[in-house]
């Protein structure tokens, strides 16, 4: 049994319970899937409502959809939570935690919690985290890795300090070429690679990738990372590297496991393939795609006829949100109207009319981003089950 409890004393980090990560408990409540094989149980995980539960050790845990009708930022206690590698630290003391920055730079840096707060210009950005494979159990025919709906995202305020201004303070030498992080996540097997991710040079110069010791105004739950992770605003998650704790500055480009072999999609249309396609080149998976969801509206739920607002949620990889909008039955495809602007790499939440008859209603919505991105109806695969951005169609019935 979990505890349900997440203790910030001293400074301190701490998942209470020393199997806190290796199970749930048996009672959990379970909610019936949208796909084939996709019931989940909902349970608490320390420091967390109660979410849905895909993998426990390590810990795979869903936001339900729900949560994201209640506005543009997501909590910290319903934020998402995907790890890679099984050994995660149940506590961890924020007083004597360092950053190490290393590798082709002037000087090697080793930074507190304190250094980074009081040593820093402070930064502060609104930005979505969203998993390469969020909506993977809706590819078909599907594919391995975890079987998310669409709940496998989040918005929220980060704070914390620019990645430039630390690679400045180390200074970087003429060979450098990319920079690479790691966490505290480790493997069960010697075996298994430890998981790293690299991003270029220009892209961790760009003023807008961090390292944040904060989400939503609070210190980030340890479950999202706790004391500190890097934030690479636009991006999928798998490069937002929890429990960071080593920065090193590569002379060639990154090579190990986790650029050069996992988390790659075609280089050919945008990541999307057909299931039979062969021989095609990959690349890392890089900027997330325009999206957008209806959030006061479930699939096979049954509606009043007439007036109906129709909100929800759309979001891209940093373009910012240019239009949204609304289609019933198949027709047209009808501008919404924008809320407030929280930032171009932030949810920008939208809202619509729509006048429903009786029967069977088909209501579909569509993102188009400043930089003339667009979702479609084309349906959308690859083998990694990852970027999904179709077109999302909610089947409701009018009575």
């Amino acid at each position: 049994m979990i505890s349900r409890n997440r203790f910030l004393v001293g400074g301190a980090a701490t998942l209470a319970g020393a199997s806190a990560l290796e199970g749930i408990a048996s009672a959990a409540t379970v909610v019936r899937g949208v796909f084939a094989n996709g019931d989940r149980s909902l349970y608490a995980f320390p420091q967390k409502r109660p979410l849905l539960v895909l993998n426990s050790r390590p810990p795979l845990l869903e936001t339900p959809f729900s949560v994201f009708d209640k506005g543009v930022f997501t909590p910290n206690e319903d934020f998402y939570v995907r790890w890679h590698l099984a050994n995660i630290p149940t506590s961890i003391d924020a007083r004597t935690f360092r950053l190490s920055v290393a590798g082709s730079v002037d000087r090697r840096l080793s930074l507190s919690i304190d250094d980074l707060k009081r040593n820093f210009e402070p930064f502060e950005i609104n930005a979505v985290n969203q998993c390469s494979g969020n909506s993977r159990g809706f590819f078909a025919p599907r594919v391995t890795g975890g079987e998310w709906q669409n709940g496998a995202m989040g918005n929220a305020r980060w704070k914390g300090v620019r990645l430039k201004d630390i690679l400045a303070k180390a200074g970087l030498k003429a060979d450098a070429k990319q920079v690479q992080f790691n966490g505290l996540e480790t493997p069960v097997l010697p075996t298994t690679p430890d998981f790293k991710k690299s991003i270029d040079l220009d892209l961790a110069n760009n003023g807008d990738v961090m390292v944040a010791y904060e989400m939503n105004g609070k210190p980030l739950p340890l479950l999202n990372g706790f004391p500190i992770r890097l934030v690479v605003p636009g991006w999928y998650s798998t490069y937002w590297v929890k429990m960071l704790f080593e920065i090193v500055v590569l002379d060639k480009v990154d090579d190990q496991f986790w650029m050069k072999t996992a988390y790659r999609i075609p280089a050919v249309n945008n990541g999307n393939v057909k299931p039979d396609d062969v021989g095609f080149a990959t690349i890392p998976i890089n900027v997330m795609p325009p999206r957008s969801f209806v959030t006061n509206i479930t699939n096979g739920e049954t509606l009043k006829p007439g007036s109906q607002t129709v909100r929800g949620i759309a979001f891209d990889g940093g373009s910012g949100i240019k239009s949204v909008a609304t289609s019933l039955d198949g027709g047209a495809f009808v501008d919404a109207t924008l809320e407030e602007d929280f930032g171009k790499y932030s949810f920008r939440r939208w809202n619509a009319t729509i006048d429903l008859a009786s029967g069977k209603r088909s209501i579909a919505v569509r993102a188009t981003g400043n930089d003339g991105g667009v979702q479609t109806t084309e349906s959308f695969w690859n083998p990694g089950g990852y970027m999904r951005n179709t077109i999302e169609t909610y089947e409701v019935s009018v009575a």
